[in-house]
């Protein structure tokens, strides 16, 4: 498999941790983004959530602000909630149409059976669709900690798979990871991403600084392990879960721990406690580093 280059941003060396990084929102959050704006490094990647129950008008108009305000729109698409191949098409031809779109990013979604003919990511990438679109680059989920319906060979082969399909396809592949709190997990996962031959850029999946019940609640909901001593390594107290916590933590120890064996790595904010929270915490980081 090749690495190309999907954005200037990978074809620098890091001066720090958070140089290069994307950051994840949704449609309501383009207020956020409006007043995060200065702070941000032109270019940056901000990716666009699929949510249930939203119209595809929202994510096309942040998808249109994004790159507005001078940022690279990489929408979400969620297999399993799309409703038809009609309804896929029209919304990836509306932002590429009107925002520029050139980068997309696929996962399965929650629901437990498909809402469309979508039965998980590899569908979408499948159909042709975004190479006949112009998408330049596809970014698939990785999981440091597993996949809740996969055993951890399934993962690896499906990661695989998708990475040889995107790339037959003409197509870059980009791997972002589920959030996690655990350094040490997640740079083991890239390691052996790495053994098995999978060269694709990874952006680690780190929470920006929100209060702890807010972190403890989506990593619950999303399968992330948060046993007390994983949580004491972050710096979260399970007996104390008032105020709030930032990934300082977190992002020395993957700093510590990462090697040249690693290959391209950048970080992947998920802003739990707002975007204008997580951009400030990220700025002030650069500035003391």
């Amino acid at each position: 498999m090749s690495t190309p280059i999907l954005h200037p941003n990978w074809a620098r060396p890091a001066h720090n941790m958070v140089d290069g990084y994307s950051i994840e929102i949704t449609a309501k959050d383009i207020a956020s983004l409006d007043a995060a704006a200065a702070a941000m490094p032109a270019e940056t990647p901000v990716a666009i959530t699929f949510l249930p129950g939203e119209a595809m008008e929202a994510r096309v108009a942040a998808a249109v602000r994004v790159r507005e305000l001078g940022f690279e729109p990489m929408p979400h698409f969620s297999a399993r909630r799309i409703a038809s191949a009609d309804e896929f098409e029209t919304y990836l031809a509306t932002v590429v149409e009107r925002a520029s779109v050139r980068r997309c990013f696929v996962i399965a979604g929650d629901p437990s059976e498909p809402e469309g003919p979508y039965a998980d990511s590899s569908a979408l990438i499948g159909s042709g669709t975004f190479e006949r679109s112009g998408i330049t680059a596809i970014g698939i989920g990785g999981h440091p900690e597993g996949h809740p319906h996969m055993t951890a060979d399934q993962g690896w082969q499906v990661l695989q798979a998708k990475c040889a399909d995107i790339a037959a396809r003409g197509m870059a592949s980009l791997i972002v990871t589920q959030f996690a709190f655990d350094a040490a997990a997640v740079l083991r996962w890239v390691a052996e991403a790495r053994r098995r031959g999978i060269d694709a850029p990874i952006r680690i999946g780190v929470p920006g600084p929100a209060g702890i019940k807010t972190l403890v609640r989506f990593a619950a909901r999303c399968g992330v392990g948060a046993s007390a001593a994983v949580l004491a390594k972050y710096g979260i107290s399970i007996g104390q879960l008032l105020g709030t916590a930032g990934p300082d933590k977190l992002i020395a120890a993957l700093d510590a721990g990462m090697t040249p064996d690693h290959g391209p790595l950048r970080l992947h904010f998920y802003p739990f406690g707002g975007v204008d929270r997580t951009v400030a915490w990220i700025a002030d980081y650069d500035r003391a580093h």
